[in-house]
């Protein structure tokens, strides 16, 4: 593995992208202090050039290169949860490039526990920006062999580090004001957040967010239509479903009983951390078998299970437009 990391790290130090495993998922990297190496990410993910990037670190004392103020809470949301699954919303820098930070005046900070990017980062000594490895909007890649589907030949290297052990993208969180406040729902809960902290979170509502992956009402999207029902609205829907409208694929957490070999049912996990896990590998190997529809099963309005609901919101967003 360290040839394969010194390899890496030649590519990035010369301007190139490489894919790199972390807990969540795969990540598109390259050197945060390079404008037009980090120009090449939006051009291979076809990336709005105005949507900010998370900059990954190995150490938390590298954080005084990146940022310019760290308060009290951030330093003990960092304690809690670094290396891990959570991106701190920060003060930024003044020299941080403009194209990280969407030319706002902040910047988004993770340090990722992947054995494989924890390397890879130690041994490149700087920060990487390093979004989701896909093209914009997409689902996000949890394997090796998923980034090569979605990017090909746009990364020059990538890093194998097997499926990845949470499956969806970090919890954000902005401390940057007087309280805290989740710009994006991640495995690391809300109440997991106010349990370190002592105090509840702040909501969207009443002050200016700032701009953040994964934060647009569609995204992590498949290329098939994709619906969000509940298992009533599904037991209807098999019962009076035309031929014309079949093939479709069930995710469901409950049984159903159809006989119709043109309905494939698939048993979604019951928990959430493992459901979590299969979703995005799930979701890309239904992409590839030329369904008419995804119809997914609502899921808990629960804290284990925001971060997944926000997901297939955010999926099947262009569906519920249409009905609107």
């Amino acid at each position: 593995m360290q040839s394969l990391i010194s390899e890496a790290v030649a590519i990035l130090k010369a301007g190139g992208l490489v894919a790199m495993p972390t807990e969540t998922v795969y990540g598109l990297a390259a050197d945060a202090s390079n404008l037009e190496a980090v120009r090449k990410i939006f051009k291979a993910k076809q990336r709005p050039m105005d949507h900010p990037l998370i900059v990954h670190l190995a150490d938390p004392t590298q954080l005084k290169d990146w940022v310019s103020f760290v308060s009290p809470m951030a330093e003990q949301l960092a304690k809690a949860f670094w290396p891990g699954p959570l991106t701190l919303i920060l003060p930024k820098a003044p020299h941080v490039l403009d194209l990280v930070t969407g030319k706002q005046q902040t910047i988004g900070i993770r340090i990722p526990s992947h054995p494989v990017a924890q390397a890879l980062l130690q041994a490149f000594g700087g920060g990487l920006a390093a979004p989701s490895a896909n093209r914009f909007g997409r689902i996000s890649p949890t394997t090796a062999a998923a980034v090569r589907e979605e990017l090909g030949d746009a990364v020059d290297f990538i890093l194998e580090g097997g499926a990845c052990e949470i499956g969806l993208e970090s919890t954000i969180v902005d401390v940057t004001g007087k309280h805290p406040v989740i710009l994006r729902p991640g495995m690391i809960t809300a109440k997991q957040i106010e349990t370190v902290l002592q105090e509840p979170l702040s909501k969207h509502s009443g002050y200016h967010a700032p701009r953040v992956s994964g934060s647009l009402e569609s995204h992590y999207a498949p290329v098939t239509k994709t619906q969000l029902l509940n298992s009533e609205e599904i037991n209807d829907l098999v019962k009076s479903i035309n031929e014309a409208d079949l093939p479709i694929a069930l995710l469901m957490r409950t049984p159903i009983v159809t006989h119709n070999k043109n309905i494939i049912y698939i048993k979604m996990p019951s928990d959430a951390k493992s459901y979590a896990h299969e979703l995005y590998q799930t979701l890309r190997n239904l992409d590839h078998q030329q369904l008419k529809r995804i119809v997914i099963e609502e899921v808990p309005e629960t804290d284990e299970w925001t971060a997944i609901l926000d997901r297939l919101v955010k999926a099947s967003f262009s569906e519920r437009k249409k009905k609107r």
